[in-house]
């Protein structure tokens, strides 16, 4: 079954290009950041996490979109970008002040959480440089025109950082479409970032105007009711069992209401602790359901990034498979597993994403 009519690989230079802000992650591992004394670094964003997945675990070539003060903590995230395989190339260095005033690199303070204590994020990210850009800051002809890309990926986080940052969405899933690149994004609702300039209702204009340039469409519950006005009827917080008939009717007004969506796909999980929750994920595709295998009762080492990469091993499978189960089936797995180590990008491996697929146990390899 083919969904998307995906450009051929020796038509681009590129398998996907992400946009977004990448910041530098601070790890206090089993701590707690309030009384931390030391921190491991990482480098992180939403949407280039996607990128980042589809290289390193899936060998498919990437680049990223983005904007850092050039100075040696946007070089240092650079050297994690470039450990991480993805092209460096397309990235935008603004002149750095030497203190910060007018432009500055972002960070993003996280603890992982353990039983009855959830997660925690704490970001410092004002007057960024990926914050600043604005339209026309980025050469999206050269991008799509001349070097050209199958896949382009954005998300909700990026269209959240400022005012001029929609419009630089706006303009790239345009561009992206007028040279046939297959758009997805994920919505990626964090109520943080939206609640100093406008909340919900802010979060759903933005999001209700890119929707309309999207083939695919990503997130979870929360995502779709913030960002979208969709909800899912009988779910609530306090459920022990995620409600999957109102998931699916929610899938369908969703695809009624943008007829452009060729695949909507969303996480289902059921928070049993911050260390161990239900996880699967269904998709919708061509009028029917895809559902991908249950991980009941996963450990959970680090959470950050699992929906992340699930959007990286959908993407993956829709592009190399074109079957929307096996694609949500590789999302699936593949978050699974980067929950299982630390950071926010995915440490798996094609072959243990696929073996986990097959039902693959947790039995030491030698």
């Amino acid at each position: 079954m083919t969904v998307l009519s995906i450009k051929s690989k020796d038509s681009c230079k590129y398998d996907c290009i992400s946009l977004g802000e990448v910041m530098l992650r601070f790890d206090p591992g089993e701590g707690r950041i309030k009384n931390a004394r030391e921190f491991k670094v990482w480098e992180g964003g939403g949407e280039y996490n996607v990128s980042r997945g589809l290289r390193k675990c899936f060998g498919m070539n990437v680049a990223v979109v983005t904007a850092f003060a050039d100075n040696d903590i946007g070089r240092l995230v650079e050297d994690f970008i470039m450990q991480g395989g993805v092209d460096v190339s397309l990235i935008k260095w603004v002149p750095y002040d030497g203190i910060g005033r007018t432009v500055r690199n972002g960070f993003n303070f996280t603890e992982r959480g353990f039983g009855v204590r959830g997660a925690l994020g704490v970001s410092d990210r004002g007057n960024t440089a990926a914050s600043q850009l604005k339209k026309g800051d980025i050469d999206w002809e050269y991008i799509f025109g001349t070097l050209g890309a199958r896949w382009f990926h954005t998300g909700g986080i990026f269209a959240a950082l400022s005012d001029t940052t929609p419009d630089v969405v706006i303009e790239a899933v345009q561009t992206a479409k007028k040279y046939g690149t297959i758009v997805s994004y994920d919505l990626n609702y964090r109520p943080s970032l939206w609640s100093s300039i406008g909340g919900k209702a802010r979060a759903q204009e933005v999001n209700k105007e890119i929707a309309k340039y999207v083939d695919v469409m990503i997130g979870n519950e929360e995502d779709f009711t913030a960002c979208l006005g969709f909800e899912v009827e009988g779910n609530d917080e306090n459920l022990k069992e995620l409600n999957l008939d109102g998931y699916k009717k929610m899938i369908n007004e969703v695809v009624k209401t943008y007829p452009n969506f060729k695949v909507v796909a969303t996480t289902l999980r059921t928070v049993r602790s911050a260390t161990v929750n239900d996880w699967s994920a269904i998709c919708w595709a061509d009028g029917q359901i895809y559902k991908a295998n249950d991980y009941d009762a996963l450990e959970i080492f680090d959470r950050v990034g699992g929906g992340d990469s699930f959007a990286s091993g959908l993407v993956y499978g829709l592009m190399t498979a074109g079957d929307p189960l096996k694609a949500v089936n590789y999302g699936a797995a593949h978050g699974a597993l980067a929950m299982t180590t630390p950071g926010d990008t995915s440490m798996a491996s094609l072959k243990e994403v696929e073996s986990l697929m097959k039902g693959a146990g947790a039995r030491v390899q030698r």
